[in-house]
């Protein structure tokens, strides 16, 4: 029987150590949330490690993918257990907590919501009995077709407590209630209905009738698991240990236990892995549509990406947008850390010098105590501070990888003026972000992406800076060293690979 150990914490346990809120963010402004990839998810099968420490560590590479919640399940080949807490990884599990989840093999999972609320109900890895065992599971992406997966749920439930209902002669029973709302408890659940000699067999009859993005790390008593979409929207990890083997969602994460990188999971692929070694099954053709803004934003530089660096990627689109948008100036600056490596590579190809101009405090985030509200109105002054001594008197070309609302990057203009910047030219590495995603990353809504209702000039003059340049779509392409054909551009393009359900889909006005 699977063990849960879930205990919302309070801000402070009863032994006076602070404990997580789920309320921190790495974000400059919480206000301007860039988009939020919604998890990150690894696995690992390994006789003879601490795999609860390698899952932890693993997950500590994967934060920037998901900072509400995060857990681990861990089996000892006849007891599933899980632990899960609101908050970052690091603030979730101590020495203690870790040493309860023994085991040769552990999945876990690191969270930021889309579909489903931030609360401790929704954090994973979920857990489920099967007619095999018990299932955990994490998953990163987004379901489109939701709703018609539910009705497969309900469906399946009548049909079972219909069963038993025959069987028994009892006419009182009711149908059952998901005890959370998101996808990854419905794909869970629908593991558990399954029909099939085994979950290997239940996976293969199921993952084909799911529609959107999905990465997913699962396991039961004895195997564990790696399924990713046709679509590849998401990116999946294979890598090997000494002693066993590691899946997650980026390869940094790998790098970070010692594991070599083997190879990407397929899309349309299911992994299976046990003492009897790894088993690799196609469920799905691939109909490639991977994610471009995991090449702006979202994945680490550090990461591989269908073959390249995702640093290199980010250093080329800075070449190409200086090209495409050259000014005269004295310096390069970034908006650290994301917007560092196009801002390199903005400097190489024009030859004006890169410099540091803005210091970023990486520990704010990390605070337990509210801002007054003198505090407050600083703003970005809470994470950014510039350097007055390297910009005064400078004109600066300012490169930051995207604009969502437009607050931050008006507040730092401000900033950069008040510190003596004679020019503020900004040059963003992504096209303008016009169109929300249903696969898995949580944007601002529609009507509050800047560069749905105002120009590129009208966007400038609402920033206060003297010039504002874009990449071009091709330019950004381009850089990934991708087929266009082969990659998902739609909340830049408003061309939907994957098809939306009609009440989703949204209206079209430009």
């Amino acid at each position: 029987m699977p063990v849960a150990a879930p205990r919302p914490r309070a801000l402070w346990d009863n032994d006076g150590v602070a404990r997580a809120d789920g309320q921190l963010t790495h974000e400059i402004d919480p206000q301007d949330k860039k988009p939020q990839d919604e998890c990150g998810v690894f696995g690992v099968w390994a006789p003879g490690e601490e795999v609860s420490k390698l899952v932890y560590y693993g997950l500590y590479a994967l934060q920037h993918r998901g900072q509400e919640s995060a857990g681990i399940a861990a089996s000892n080949g006849e007891q599933i257990i899980v632990y899960r807490d609101m908050g970052l990884v690091s603030q979730v599990f101590d020495e203690n907590d870790l040493e309860t989840l023994p085991g040769h093999m552990a999945v876990g999972h690191t969270r930021y919501s889309t579909t489903g609320s931030s609360t401790w109900e929704n954090a994973q890895p979920t857990l489920g009995p099967t007619r095999f065992g018990t299932v955990a599971l994490g998953h990163n992406g987004n379901l489109t077709n939701f709703l018609e997966l539910q009705e497969l749920a309900d469906t399946r439930q009548e049909v079972r407590q219909e069963t038993v209902k025959q069987a028994t002669q009892k006419t009182n029973r009711t149908r059952g209630h998901r005890d959370s709302s998101n996808d990854t408890s419905l794909i869970t659940e629908l593991l558990a209905s399954g029909t099939g000699e085994n979950l290997t067999e239940v996976a293969l009859e199921l993952f084909p009738k799911l529609e959107g993005a999905f990465s997913l790390v699962f396991m039961d008593e004895h195997t564990l698991y790696a399924a990713r979409d046709r679509h590849g929207v998401r990116p999946l990890a294979l890598g090997r240990l000494d002693r066993g083997w590691v899946v997650a969602s980026e390869t940094a994460a790998l790098d970070i236990v010692g594991a070599s990188f083997v190879r990407a999971v397929e899309p349309g692929e299911l992994i299976a892995i046990d003492e009897d070694g790894l088993r690799s099954y196609t469920f799905a053709e691939p109909e490639l549509a991977r994610c471009v803004f995991e090449y702006v934003y979202l994945a680490r530089p550090d990461s591989i990406l269908a073959g390249k660096t995702v640093h290199s990627a980010r250093t080329e689109m800075g070449r190409v947008l200086a090209r495409e948008y050259p000014v005269d100036a004295d310096m390069v600056i970034a908006t650290p850390e994301s917007g560092t490596p196009a801002a390199v590579g903005y400097a190489e190809e024009s030859g004006i010098p890169f410099g540091q101009g803005l210091m970023k405090n990486a520990y704010v985030g990390r605070t337990f105590i509210q801002p007054s509200q003198t505090i407050r109105q600083l703003g970005i002054r809470l994470k950014l501070n510039p350097l007055r001594e390297n910009i005064e008197g400078k004109r600066l070309v300012v490169v930051d990888d995207s604009i969502v609302r437009g607050n931050t990057q008006r507040a730092l203009v401000r900033m950069l003026r008040e510190a003596g910047a004679r020019e503020i030219h900004i040059r963003i590495s992504s096209p303008p972000v016009k169109w929300p995603c249903f696969y898995g990353i949580d944007f601002a809504t529609r009507a509050e992406l800047i560069a749905n209702g105002l120009t590129t000039d009208e966007i400038c003059q609402s920033l206060g800076a003297d010039s504002l340049g874009y990449i071009s779509l091709d330019g950004m392409i381009s850089a990934t060293q991708q087929e266009r054909s082969e990659l998902c551009t739609a909340c830049f393009s408003g061309e939907y690979p994957i098809r939306i359900p009609d009440s989703q889909a949204p209206e079209r006005s430009c």
